[in-house]
């Protein structure tokens, strides 16, 4: 009898219309183009506008566009994970109203949030309820308004984060396709250099904490940057010798989305070619738990059924690691 295997079925997007090039932040910080553009290889993002939607909006939109492309009756959903670092509320999960408004009524759902990992982290935790083989259907989804938590005045960030969504659903495969290995990794020790320092219950929401702007994302972008170009590639060829896998055995790398340099450095550490390396950091920056499904929407006509696919990121916290996919269908 053949192992039940976790596989990507259907892939979904959103992102916003409003686009803010590196030209438009030349007006409203002391950067430029060619600066941004060198070191992280963006050249636009996406920001939702409108204050009065959340991440829900970009969720259900990329939920609501995976049901359309593959003719899904909601209601055969079992269950809807929300990657985000940016819930509606603090308390409130998001991924529930978002069960609810895309008419998922026989879901149950929640919250995942490892950072930029999230969804990563989510793809592990999706692969192993439908291989308990009590789950048939699981709508991933990575999400986030980044624009919510960015000081637009601070030219080490503003220039990196965009919005965005997209959703990606896992069933149960007979072929031996789907998820095949994981690694998975965290250091505690790294959310002094990536974080928001208020609003939590170390130190709620104050008239000083919020004029002293603690309530935006702050990063050591050297510290960060060090951890994440060594911890990224680490994984990545780990879990390529784990699988017996040389670079040519490997089709894509789907890498998040956090500096071109952290990509270029994984990639080589890989002996990966830039052709087989799938990357949209330039039209959408930073979009944090939401990068790896954007991937996979833009590229889903490029993607063969038994592609080999390595999967790798890293997050604020510190979290990272990296999967190991066989793609199961040709769209």
């Amino acid at each position: 009898m053949s192992k039940t295997t976790a596989a990507i079925t259907a892939v979904g997007a959103y992102v916003p219309e409003f686009v803010l090039t590196n030209k438009i932040l030349e007006t409203m910080v002391d950067t430029n183009d060619e600066w941004i553009t060198s070191r992280t290889g963006i050249k636009e993002r996406r920001i939702l506008k409108d204050s009065d939607k959340g991440t829900s909006f970009l969720a259900i939109n990329a939920a609501k566009d995976l049901i359309d492309k593959a003719n899904l009756d909601p209601t055969e959903i079992d269950l809807v994970i929300l990657a985000t670092a940016t819930p509606d509320l603090p308390v409130a999960a998001t991924g529930v109203y978002v069960a609810s408004e895309i008419g998922a009524t026989n879901a149950f759902a929640y919250d995942l949030q490892a950072a930029c990992s999230g969804f990563l982290y989510g793809m592990s935790t999706a692969a192993a309820y439908i291989e308990s083989g009590k789950y048939k259907k699981i709508l991933l989804i990575g999400a986030d308004k980044m624009s919510s938590i960015i000081d637009y005045s601070d030219r080490t960030t503003c220039i990196i984060f965009g919005d965005g969504g997209g959703a990606v659903l896992f069933e149960p495969n007979e072929e031996g396709l789907g998820m095949q290995d994981e690694i998975l990794r965290s250091d505690g020790r790294g959310r002094e250099f990536l974080k928001i320092s208020a609003g939590g219950s170390i130190l709620p929401a104050t008239a000083k904490t919020i004029a002293d702007k603690q309530h935006f994302v702050y990063q050591d972008g050297k510290t960060v940057f060090k951890f994440a170009v060594t911890n990224m590639a680490d994984v990545s060829a780990k879990i390529m010798e784990r699988n017996n896998l040389k670079n040519e055995d490997v089709d894509w790398l789907v890498p998040h989305q956090a500096n071109r340099r952290i990509i270029d450095a994984t990639a080589n550490r890989m002996g990966i070619k830039d052709s087989k390396v799938l990357m949209n950091i330039q039209r959408y920056g930073n979009t944090t738990s939401a990068t790896l499904p954007l991937l996979l929407s833009d590229f889903e006509k490029q993607l063969k059924k038994g592609d080999n696919i390595i999967f790798a990121s890293f997050g604020g916290g510190f979290t990272w690691g990296s999967a190991y996919l066989k793609w199961a269908y040709n769209s």
